[in-house]
């Protein structure tokens, strides 16, 4: 054995044994601290909800975690790899199994392992345990023992059951294969597959090609023996269902002209030479692993019209059972189906293969190395990590359900559902789902000043795709367009302007003139203005300054007061009004504005009254209703430090010019953000009853502290900095921001942009 082999069984060996044993736990979903909490937990409290279950079954899914929990449920007959290993050495990957449950879907599972290969012991064990749970998920059961066991639990069980090893790989490859065709230019009813390998998986497979529009004659399937044909001796029933009367006898046979291979067997069992003989623009699924049927690298060596897909996570087309089962799961549970049916399996096969004609979201781009995932022949499926299938399958899946007529519970409003599925993996992005729809109603043009850059071109491609803005390219012609060809964005027909070019223009010289003017008396000469007007940063200022742009974003490549000040010189704050930095932190209990963060340095009292009242103005427009807390060490005068004092007089000037605004302090963070903790020490403040959602800080080192802190430790996403008070709206951004961030940061400016021409209208 290899070093590197060695090396990746003592990593795997520490993985499970290191620290808790194992890779689940139960975690309690209720306070339990006092003594209170476990009278109700258990004894006598319990009492209740056992009967109110013993009057209604149905009460359960109300009373009990039964309506999100799984069974994982094997007896290590058929581990994938493996083979048959029993029961107990199967655990490891039963639990692997609920962790994906969990982190992808937020099922919680319980993983079972049966130490039987009696088919009725089997399966009067799993019926026994039906109260217990909302679903079963089978999981490495060999065949043909697998087929009559998920049959006769479907039939004899009133809830979902599904075998993972037979329908997952059935779902992933069926979204695969229907992509694949559509960009080979090939008719599914018309091409003609053949299937290696006639197992669990192999069987579902092939009947759920049929499902969704495979001609039954136009399959061949193989197994160890060669073509199952109907005239071999002492056929197994469920093979015989794909037999066939045609003279082939080998795999070699099989594939001559075919359109498509499906490998569901063992590695390296297609050759060149059988791959060479299949129909122009083949497509190969080769399944098997850890090594497919025939080398992906070989493969597209061999033929460069294929579509190739594996099992790997290390090629394109990855054909990954966690596309589905977590989703399917999800959508059956929520609805309280009484089954898994082909309606609902097809949905999700439907749903998958949509999915990858969509935009690709910029963190899936991140998570794959890649710089432009888009549906294609390396692209005919989701990647795992896709956040939104949770959305689009479960969705699909629910509604199959409901429709078929299996649901106990409807679902009328699939919006609330969507952002229930949403916040059950912490994307509780609302708010920004919100401006994003504002921004489509009216979207504005938006210039970007560093548009020789991936990540603003990306961004601009999305904001563009989505309907959010109309963006203008700020740069060096050549490189943008080498840039845009690069990677492949859709960006053809955006304007693009290098300031360089623009120097002998009107609008230059206009642009010129006016920065002469708004800084002659500081030192700018006229040749001075022309040469700054080369900067791009002071060219995207002039254009939102003359109505030729309506929104500046800069800020990616340089820090924050270079990127600001030619802003600030060439528009400049409104009249009347002084500058702030807000940040919009997304946490996991909630949107929480926070304030200053990036302009001033250590305010006044009145400053930090006027730096509120500008705050809270803003907070409004994001239709949320701000309830402000003024930031220090001391609660209401338990210190008399000089920052304490400060924010004690910002807020006697408050609450006398500005009633209306529901603000309170001198308080610590603690006090600001906990309800319960303000209220029963001091019942007097203005802010009881509620926690605060906007943070006002003493001055911007605490600000910006606090900020950094809850973005890395607090794993709250930072939308911002959003620089409030400008004349006009010119955003800037954190230095070298995500894409996500900057996306974000564009929306913002559009609805600003919108807001402002609702003020002047």
């Amino acid at each position: 054995m290899s070093t590197s082999s060695n090396n990746r069984k003592k990593d795997a060996l520490e993985y499970h044994a290191k620290g808790r044993p194992g890779k689940i736990a139960v975690v309690p979903t209720k306070p339990y601290n006092s003594q209170r909490d476990l009278t109700l937990a258990y004894s006598p409290g319990v009492a209740e909800p056992c009967l109110a279950i013993a009057e209604n079954n149905e009460d359960a899914y109300k009373y009990t975690a039964k309506g999100n929990l799984v069974a994982v449920i094997s007896n290590g007959t058929a581990v994938l790899g493996l083979g048959d290993i029993g029961a107990q050495a199967g655990k490891p990957v039963m639990e692997g199994k609920g962790l994906l449950f969990k982190i992808f879907a937020d099922i919680d599972v319980f993983d079972i392992e049966l130490d039987t290969k009696n088919v009725d012991e089997f399966i009067n064990i799993v019926k026994a345990m039906e109260p217990t749970f909302g679903g079963i998920n089978l999981e490495d059961i060999k065949a043909p023992e697998c087929f009559e066991i998920e049959r006769r639990l479907k039939a004899e069980m009133n809830i979902p059951v599904m075998h993972d090893d037979q329908h997952g790989t059935a779902i992933i490859s069926g979204a695969a294969l229907i992509n694949a065709c559509e960009l080979q230019g090939k008719n599914i009813a018309d091409v003609k597959i053949v299937v290696n390998g006639a197992g669990a998986a192999a069987i579902s497979c092939t009947a759920m090609y049929v499902a969704v529009g495979a001609s039954r004659e136009n399959i061949v399937m193989l197994d160890s023996k060669g073509v199952i044909r109907n005239d071999r001796e002492s056929l197994d029933p469920t093979k015989a269902e794909w037999a066939t009367g045609r003279d082939i006898y080998t795999l070699a046979d099989a594939v001559k002209d075919a359109d498509v291979f499906i490998g569901l067997s063992k590695a390296d069992v297609l050759t060149s030479e059988m791959l060479k003989s299949m129909a122009p623009r083949p497509i190969v699924l080769a399944m098997a692993n850890p090594n497919p049927e025939i080398a992906y690298d070989l493969a597209v060596a061999t033929r460069d019209d294929i579509i190739m897909g594996t099992g790997r996570s290390d090629y394109p087309n990855q054909v990954n059972n966690v596309l589905g089962f977590p989703y399917i799961f999800r959508g059956a549970l929520d609805v309280r189906a009484t089954a898994i049916n082909e309606e609902m399996k097809i949905a999700a096969v439907r749903a998958i293969a949509n999915l990858a004609k969509q935009s690709v979201p910029e963190e899936v781009n991140q998570a794959y190395n890649a710089n432009n995932l888009h549906f294609g022949p390396e692209y005919v499926i989701p990647k795992p990590t896709d956040p939104r299938l949770i959305t689009e399958v479960s969705i699909a899946v629910a509604k199959a359900a409901i429709e078929s007529g299996i649901a106990r519970k409807t679902i009328s409003d699939w919006g609330a559902y969507q952002e229930e599925l949403r916040k059950r993996l912490g994307k509780d992005d609302g708010i920004i789902r919100h401006l994003t729809a504002i921004a489509k109603n009216n979207p504005k043009r938006v210039v970007f000043a560093e548009a020789d850059n991936y990540k603003t071109l990306r961004a601009a491609q999305i904001v563009k795709e989505e309907g959010i803005a109309i963006p203008i390219l700020l740069g060096n012609k050549e490189k943008i367009s080498n840039l845009i060809t690069e990677y492949a964005f859709e960006l053809q027909n955006v304007q693009i302007i290098d300031p360089l070019e623009e120097r002998k223009s009107a609008r230059f010289e206009q642009y010129a003139e006016h920065l002469y003017k708004m800084r002659q008396r500081r030192g700018v000469s006229k040749y001075d203005a022309i040469k700054l007007m080369t900067n791009r940063n002071y060219f995207a200022a002039s254009m939102v300054e003359f109505g030729d742009a309506d929104a500046l974003i800069s800020g990616l490549t340089r820090n924050y007061a270079s990127a600001i000040r030619p802003a600030l010189q060439v528009i400049g704050a409104k009249e009347g009004s002084r500058l702030a930095g807000m940040y919009l932190m997304l946490t996991a209990k909630g949107p929480l504005f926070l304030a200053d963060t990036t302009v001033n340095t250590d305010p006044t009292a009145q400053e930090l009254a006027e730096i509120t009242v500008l705050i809270e103005n803003h907070v409004r427009r994001f239709n949320i209703t701000p309830r402000i807390a003024m930031l220090s060490y001391s609660n209401f005068g338990s210190n008399d430090g000089t920052t304490a004092i400060k924010v004690r007089e910002a807020v006697k000037i408050l609450h006398r010019d500005y009633p209306e605004i529901t603000v309170d302090g001198e308080l610590q963070a603690n006090f600001a953000l906990n309800k319960d903790l303000l209220e029963s020490n001091f019942p007097f403040s203005t802010l009881k009853g509620e926690a605060a959602n906007t943070l006002i800080f003493p001055n911007l080192e605490s600000g910006n502290i606090a900020y950094k802190l809850l973005q890395e430790v607090g794993n709250a996403e930072a939308v911002g900095p959003i620089l409030i008070g400008m004349d006009k709206p010119v955003h800037v951004l954190q230095l070298d921001s995500s894409v996500r961030e900057i996306v974000n940061m564009v929306t913002i400016a559009v609805v600003d942009a919108q807001s402002r021409e609702t003020t002047s209208a």
